[in-house]
């Protein structure tokens, strides 16, 4: 079909229009502070295949390969079969999903009987069952880590409101007012991009909309091909490291060959070490929206659709069994650490190709605290996504206090955790001055919380990294800050590892802080101005 260019603007821009209100309709719609407050969810338009067409700007990590978590769920259920008011559901690890807590749902979208492609959603869920509430650090498999939903069909009139997945749900969650509202909310996105969808639909006919569809997804892969042939063809290696598997004291490198041919690059992660019995382990999906987001950051501008057409220039391995692509059934709760090392593997081999263009490594750590409780009333379990500093670039800073690039989660504020949770209160959240590295560029800062435990019985459970090893700097720019967690009980001082879990008692306080980004450039080559507002503005550590 011959697309005229002032219909393919409009359309095209209705489907990423559509795709962001169905971000909103998300966030605003939830329940949990971790998906309402700091927007730890997304959402997608897909065609009848399964492809994505535009998304909102939500979770790179979920994101980015939202149409492979589809492939599996239309394997076992073909598109043709469906009904009206079915939908899948998947969440499994190692059937193409990420972790168990980000809940994937497909619900397919009907004009006349037919098909013509498919609303989708994910959030993290706060609990969903396994050993611990909201996170298991000692989980030995996934069978610890929560509720395993393979590739699933269910219905909306029969299953849910009442029916026989919303109860398993319920059955198996701590917190179910959150936790299904939550899911109520992935619902409610679903639906208005259906209706969005049929409406465009009834306004310019579903052929000319399945069309403007596979357009859409053509015109990424156009420009992602030609921003790659900008790169100069060769073969380039970057490595990083977390910090240990929480069990022993080893680092754990992450190793990226990338090899640009032309129009393509080919991402090759052999090097990389073993997986480990901790649940640092990157299901195969997660690794390949790690790398794919740091070509199209490095590489992209932001107008580019995020889509299915933009990943085809890109080829993705790791080995099976390594950290990046663990054997079954591996625990994988904290596969962003891993996944962070992979982008800054990716980054800092892209550096040698475009140096121009790349980020000096951040914190870029995914750091989880979780503070729960259980009294007559139930389980009150309160979760948060912290980042900590950004890393510099050639042009400018780093951000300060902002999550990383693959998670993207707001802070939550305390208003919000004074209003929801009444066994802890937050006593001090600032800025880490000197946690940036320095250089021609600052790397941005890190910054702490403290809070006071109002009740015995709380737990506190905690993954991140960088406790141990810092951010390298860019092309002389200094290394940024680590991270660290402690209790101070009385006198008493306790240090944290990067991932724990412990018993609290009333009056404990509890400090969680993360470090800043690394620097770009030489020191020696920062504007005067620069570092003069630095220490006015207390950024350094002056004296």
């Amino acid at each position: 079909m011959t697309l005229e260019p002032v219909d393919y603007a409009i359309i095209s821009q209705a489907l990423i229009a559509a795709a962001r209100e169905m971000g909103a309709k998300l966030v605003r719609s939830a329940y949990s502070t971790v998906l309402r407050e700091a927007r730890d969810g997304s959402a997608a338009l897909l065609d009848a295949h399964g492809n994505t067409v535009a998304q909102a700007e939500l979770i790179p990590m979920q994101l980015g390969t939202i149409g492979h978590i589809f492939q599996p769920c239309a394997r076992l259920y073909p598109v043709e079969t469906l009904e009206e008011g079915d939908f899948f559901a998947i969440n499994d690890p190692y059937s193409g999903g990420q972790h168990l807590q980000d809940v994937f749902l497909f619900h397919p979208i009907f004009v006349d009987a037919r098909v013509i492609g498919f609303a989708a959603s994910v959030a993290h869920h706060l609990d969903l069952g396994g050993g611990s509430p909201g996170l298991n650090p000692l989980a030995a498999d996934v069978y610890a880590e929560g509720l395993i939903i393979p590739p699933m069909k269910w219905n909306m009139r029969r299953d849910w409101h009442g029916g026989n997945f919303e109860r398993l749900l319920r059955a198996n969650v701590r917190v179910p007012h959150q936790t299904m509202g939550d899911f109520d909310a992935q619902m409610a996105a679903n639906a208005i991009g259906a209706v969005r969808l049929q409406e465009l639909a009834a306004r310019y006919g579903v052929e000319k909309l399945t069309a403007v569809m596979a357009a859409l997804q053509d015109y990424s892969e156009a420009r992602m091909r030609a921003a790659i042939v900008q790169v100069p063809d060769g073969t380039y290696q970057g490595e990083d490291w977390v910090d240990d598997d929480g069990i022993g004291e080893d680092t754990l490198p992450v190793r990226a060959t990338l090899t640009v041919s032309g129009d393509r690059i080919a991402i090759d992660f052999a090097g990389t070490a073993p997986q480990v019995a901790s649940n640092l382990n990157a299901p195969f999906a997660s690794t390949i929206s790690a790398a794919l987001s740091a070509v199209k950051a490095a590489l992209t501008s932001p107008d580019i659709p995020f889509n299915a057409g933009a990943a085809r220039p890109i080829s993705i391995t790791a080995p099976h069994g390594s950290l990046l692509n663990p054997r079954h059934p591996a625990p994988v709760r904290a596969r962003m650490e891993a996944c962070f090392r992979a982008w800054n593997a990716t980054m800092k081999a892209l550096s040698q190709a475009v140096p121009d263009r790349v980020v000096a490594p951040g914190f870029d750590t995914t750091t989880v605290g979780v503070l729960s409780h259980l009294d007559e009333d139930g389980w009150s379990v309160y979760l948060e996504i912290y980042g900590g500093g950004y890393g510099a670039t050639a042009q400018s800073d780093g951000c300060d206090a902002v999550d990383g690039p693959l998670s993207n989660c707001s802070n939550t504020p305390v208003e919000a955790l004074d209003q929801d949770f009444g066994f802890f209160r937050v006593l001090e959240y600032r800025l880490r001055p000197g946690s940036g590295g320095d250089g021609t560029h600052r790397g941005g800062l890190g910054f702490l919380r403290r809070f006071e435990i109002l009740r015995d019985g709380v737990q506190l459970a905690l993954y991140s990294d960088r406790f141990r090893t810092r951010p390298q700097g860019l092309f002389g720019g200094d290394p940024g800050g680590t991270g660290h967690c402690e209790i101070q009980r009385g006198n008493e001082t306790i240090r944290l590892k990067s991932k724990d879990k412990v018993p609290l008692r009333k009056g404990d306080v509890v400090t969680l802080a993360v470090g800043g980004g690394a620097g770009y450039g030489d020191p020696a080559g920062r504007d005067p101005a620069d570092r003069a507002r630095d220490a006015a503005e207390g950024y350094v550590n002056v004296g």
